[in-house]
């Protein structure tokens, strides 16, 4: 446990607790929106559709190399 010796001090820390709190509030915005975008209904389409496109690409390819 830290002990204090002056009211600056205790101010001091008490701003850098309330940075540290600002900064991971926004850390989890940013998280959340990111995961909002990685999950929203285009964005699953797009990438489920580029997944079936590749497969299809290489399943034609396959063929064509192994008759």
């Amino acid at each position: 446990m830290k002990v204090y010796t002056s009211f600056e001090e205790v101010n001091k820390d008490l701003k850098v607790l309330r940075l540290q709190k600002d900064i991971s509030r926004e850390e989890i915005k940013a998280s959340y929106y990111g995961l909002k975008d990685d999950l929203g209904f285009l964005n699953v389409i797009g990438k489920t559709t580029g997944f079936i496109l590749k497969r299809a690409l290489a399943l034609k390819v396959a063929k064509k190399i192994f008759g």
